[in-house]
């Protein structure tokens, strides 16, 4: 009967991580409320400064924190996946795998849309500050490191401000891109939350 018990426990632990809901997240900003305009200090034409953050409802158990800021309503070529286990050429480039199309989802803007920054291992905070600095930043859709401000080509984008916590720290190489880096946090997601701002150019 014991030798019953044990891979009944392991199955338990196996359906209940499987089924486990991702917390909420709420995100806020002193620059901007939900869904309305970006001050233009954060933007390509002002300082290109990241907004300060504020992060509520924290779980307790999270180990580090990811930001992702990105336009779903650009449209740019498709963002194939960038990630620490593959191989960099002579030249420094990466051997990449396709993202289809089908694969797009509101939650991501890795296919078509435009990431202006990604960074993580983010120590758990409940303030991210303006003008943030890290070496865990990742690659923007100009093939840049780091925060690129607002630039829509034409009319008015919305912006999402993308905060999630995890379960642990992820071990990954700097040049990743959003689509590498929402593969790898597959599975250590514990709670997630967004604020969307909105900018145009011809916002003062």
């Amino acid at each position: 009967m014991r030798y019953l018990i044990l891979p009944l426990a392991a199955l338990v632990i196996i359906i209940t991580s499987a089924f486990t809901k991702i917390k909420s997240l709420t995100v806020t900003s002193t620059a901007f409320t939900n869904n309305s305009p970006i001050p233009v200090k954060y933007t390509c034409l002002g300082q290109g400064l990241n907004p300060p953050l504020s992060i509520a409802d924290i779980p307790p158990e999270a180990k580090s924190m990811v930001i992702i800021v990105c336009d779903p309503d650009a449209t740019t070529k498709v963002v194939t996946p960038v990630s620490a286990t593959q191989v960099v050429n002579k030249k420094g480039s990466h051997k990449k795998t396709t993202v289809k199309k089908g694969m797009r989802t509101t939650e991501t803007c890795a296919v078509n849309g435009y990431t202006n920054w990604i960074v993580w291992n983010i120590e758990v905070t409940d303030m991210i500050p303006e003008d943030y600095r890290s070496e865990a930043m990742g690659m923007n859709s100009a093939d840049l490191r780091g925060y690129q401000g607002m630039c829509p080509q034409t009319g008015t984008h919305t912006y999402h401000f993308r905060v999630y916590a995890l379960d642990s720290k992820l071990n990954i190489d700097k040049n990743i891109n959003i689509a590498g880096l929402e593969k790898v946090m597959e599975g250590h997601i514990l709670a997630k939350g967004e604020l969307t701002g909105q900018y145009n150019k011809t916002y003062r």
